[in-house]
């Protein structure tokens, strides 16, 4: 059984003559440990997929089905909640709280979910750990690298032990070397840790990483093409001459 489908899945904003149609019938599944990358033209509809994907927008029309939940059935609180426990988000911007330090940050999701400080802390403490900065718990964000910082947000993504991790940009706001080591993590959290792992992306050597590329182009799906694992630099440049002809 998939881990995520969707059917016919439509958002449009506005109506009659002024009415954008952002997504168009997307049917889209993903598997559990699979790593999706989406990619395509600015405006074509990325973000958007991730938000409806995510609960954090409704969809016009078509449903998204997680995990065996289909969130248009679901009351604000009862998405709230899927989006707490099954779904981790990664941000381009990191989304970090400034007062708070490293393991504050990667606990926040379990905090939030009403666990006690001491065992949110101290599993927030064990993702640091497994995505490399075991060595800074105790530093702010701005103690940190741009790299330093996703990495406490791939653990915030991952501590409350959700399914599918969606990542929008997850490396646009870093420098070549950082990007690297942020999507082979990406790549890590699906093969040894089991994640579905959804990305938006535009650069063509990050989305090499992944198993799949979905190509996107006015709201609607119109290629796709399965990679070996962990893309080389020939993957790359033929993911680039598909995203140019679009």
């Amino acid at each position: 059984m998939s881990l995520i489908q969707t059917h016919d899945l439509t958002k449009t904003y506005g109506s009659g003559d002024a009415a954008v149609i952002a997504l168009d019938h997307i049917n889209l599944t993903l598997q559990p440990g699979e790593f999706v990358a989406v990619m395509g033209p600015s405006g074509c509809g990325k973000s958007t997929l991730l938000h409806l994907v995510g609960g954090l927008d409704r969809a016009t029309s078509g449903t998204v089905t997680i995990d065996g939940h289909d969130l248009s059935k679901l009351d604000d609180a009862k998405l709230t909640e899927l989006r707490r426990r099954k779904i981790g988000f990664v941000f381009q911007f990191f989304n970090l709280i400034p007062v708070l330090d490293a393991t504050e940050n990667a606990a926040l999701p379990l905090t939030l979910d009403g666990v006690k400080p001491a065992a949110a802390k101290a599993k927030a403490a064990g993702w640091l750990n497994q995505v490399g900065l075991g060595y800074r718990l105790n530093s702010r964000p701005d103690q940190l690298s741009g790299g330093q910082q996703q990495r406490v947000a791939v653990a915030r993504a991952l501590v409350a032990e959700p399914k599918l991790v969606l990542a929008d940009e997850p490396t646009g706001n870093l420098d070549s070397r950082a990007s690297e080591e942020i999507v082979g993590l990406l790549r890590q959290v699906a093969d040894e840790w089991g994640r579905a792992v959804l990305m938006v992306t535009h650069d063509p050597r990050i989305a090499a990483y992944a198993d799949r590329i979905i190509f996107l182009k006015d709201g609607a799906i119109v290629d796709e093409t399965r990679l070996s694992p962990n893309g080389d630099s020939a993957e790359a440049t033929r993911v680039r001459e598909k995203v140019e002809a679009l």
